[in-house]
């Protein structure tokens, strides 16, 4: 009986089977715990562990700067590239490598410098060398600064060592934004060096905001640190000092008429002219001696644009003065001297803008007015900015420098108006 019962399955169903077992289940690798339950689905947001709460990994560093301005070609602003002589030079660049703190840009400018006519290279007033001045554009002023004042704190004043680098770079700030150090003995000389930023450098230089940094670099000056993104604003800075002397002048002139021209934009509003604080032939005699940096400085700029013919061999300039080819040059006028003149005429004159903005500009160029409108913007440009920093120049240097800075300026007037006086006329 019992062997009857217990039958064993046919073949063909044990084999059916096992094919539709094989067919049903995925491949697996065999789990060593046969009753762990399955793996649950991932989760479209994974939760966070515990140890990565209490030990966070450092997000990564996400980069704010701006991309760095690419290299300039090789012979881009050769012309701002003045020579000067071996020794002038090694001792400029010796000066600004004492500084620890970073400098990006930096130059060179003055009597002490170029030489300058009325004014001995040699000695000053009362036997004194000239001072050499420098300009530094730095990144951070305030960080500038404290490095700075912890490195040479006879350079600033006491009640500016007393406040510290956060007063400085706050004064600093105060249009034009420069903040000055000045009888500063180094190297067996005397500096006095201005500190500002390389934003307030280029926005002056594109914009002409205060003429105060663009207007000094109208003039020869020598570089020490180079900076591409200055180098390329500078060069746009002097092609406007051009286009702006050019609307001030006739259809034919002299080179020197136009480095006088180009030299005496940044002393037309300067309060010092007014005092015997500064030499009133001082634009003449810079060009007298400098006529040869002014020529290497813009030469190829000026034969550079249209209507222009100056040969190399020669000191006369000729120009088209049509209101067509005046209105190209008005129109390329930095933003600030550009809107000053258009309010002017807007509230002076019956010249509105129109559609057509060609005819507003050529109407704006032909009027016998404009050479007059554009002198007295540049000089009200000029004239606030000046003036703060006259005053800045107490708090910056403090009273005794102040009255010593005051009786050297004076002490070159005298010296630049007697010479001027025993000069043949």
């Amino acid at each position: 009986m019992l062997s009857t019962a217990v039958r064993p399955f046919p073949r063909h169903i044990i084999l059916r089977s096992i094919v539709i077992r094989s067919v049903s289940t995925d491949t697996a690798t065999p789990s060593k715990n046969p009753k762990a339950p399955p793996p649950p689905h991932p989760s479209k947001h994974p939760s966070i562990s515990k140890s990565r709460i209490l030990d966070p990994k450092p997000r990564p560093a996400i980069s704010h700067k701006h991309p760095a301005l690419p290299t300039l070609p090789a012979n881009f602003g050769r012309n701002q590239l003045l020579p000067v002589s071996n020794s002038t030079r090694a001792l400029l660049e010796s000066i600004v490598a004492q500084f620890d703190a970073p400098i990006r840009y930096a130059f060179a400018y003055g009597s002490g410098v170029f030489e300058q006519d009325g004014y001995n290279p040699t000695t000053a007033h009362n036997g004194e060398a000239p001072m050499l001045d420098f300009m530094f554009a730095v990144t951070h002023p305030d960080h500038w600064h404290s490095i700075n004042m912890h490195q040479n704190p006879s350079h600033y004043a006491l009640h500016a060592r007393l406040l510290g680098s956060s007063f400085v770079s706050r004064v600093e700030d105060i249009s034009p934004g420069v903040w000055f150090n000045a009888f500063v003995p180094m190297k067996g000389v005397t500096i006095k060096y201005g500190v500002t930023t390389v934003d307030n450098l280029c926005s002056d230089l594109l914009n002409w905001r205060t003429l105060y940094l663009a207007g000094r670099m109208h003039k020869p000056l020598r570089i020490i640190k180079d900076d591409a993104r200055v180098r390329l604003t500078q060069q746009v800075n002097l092609t406007s000092a051009v286009r702006a002397a050019l609307l001030t002048l006739p259809a034919e002139f002299s080179e020197v008429e136009l480095f006088e021209r180009l030299a005496g934009i940044s002393y037309a509003g300067d309060p010092r002219m007014l005092l015997p604080a500064e030499n009133r032939a001082k634009v003449g005699n810079i060009v007298r001696k400098q006529t040869p940096q002014f020529k290497e400085l813009y030469h190829r700029l000026v034969t550079g644009l249209p209507g222009v013919h100056w040969p190399a061999h020669m000191s006369n300039i000729q120009q088209d003065i049509s209101p067509l080819a005046r209105s190209a040059h008005l129109r390329k006028l930095p933003s600030n001297l550009l809107t000053s003149i258009t309010n002017h005429y807007t509230a002076h004159s019956s010249l509105r803008r129109e559609l057509d903005e060609s005819a507003y500009w050529v109407k704006l160029a032909e009027d016998e007015r404009l050479a007059n409108v554009i002198t007295a913007e540049m000089t009200r440009i000029v004239r606030y900015p000046a003036t703060v920093q006259t005053v800045k120049g107490v708090v910056s240097a403090g009273i005794g420098k102040s009255v010593r800075y005051a009786g050297q300026k004076v002490g070159k007037w005298w010296q630049g108006s007697s010479h001027s006086d025993k000069a043949p006329p």
